[in-house]
């Protein structure tokens, strides 16, 4: 795949969750996929957990939304930054309850593309912001 091959795939793969086309992730995720992205701290990282995750995570945030503000891309690496928002409106089982409130804030995603799908997501969001803007107390780890 071209470099700009890779940035439509990420483009895609975002609009999917966009729309949210579970069905759909494996168009864009390798069956092995390792997200190392945690909303929550303890989320599993094993290769192919991050179709359940996805899915768990849609649903709990919808109506979720993801704008790419910048790609990057270089080699096999595909760098998104992005602002995303949605609601607390799901039960997941690694959040707070849910409160109803709304949300907004950037994330930066980094994407490894091998044979034609993401092979590995790696992501930093401002996790503190979605926390205050959705009611929710600080996590403790034991």
């Amino acid at each position: 795949m071209t470099i700009s091959q890779h940035k439509q795939l990420v483009t895609d793969f975002f609009a999917a969750l966009n729309d949210a086309r579970v069905a759909d992730l494996g168009d864009y995720l390798a069956a092995d996929v390792v997200d190392h992205n945690k909303v929550i701290h303890g989320e599993p990282d094993e290769p192919g957990a991050a179709f359940a995750a996805i899915a768990t995570q849609l649903a709990a945030l919808a109506p979720y939304r993801a704008r790419i503000d910048e790609l990057i891309a270089e080699g096999d690496r595909v760098v998104a930054r992005i602002t995303q928002s949605g609601v607390s409106s799901g039960a997941h089982p690694r959040m707070p309850v849910p409160t109803g409130r709304s949300f907004e804030n950037e994330a930066i995603f980094v994407f490894t593309v091998a044979d034609g799908r993401i092979s590995e997501i790696r992501g930093v969001s401002d996790r503190l912001g979605l926390f205050l803007q959705l009611g929710w107390d600080w996590p403790t780890v034991d």
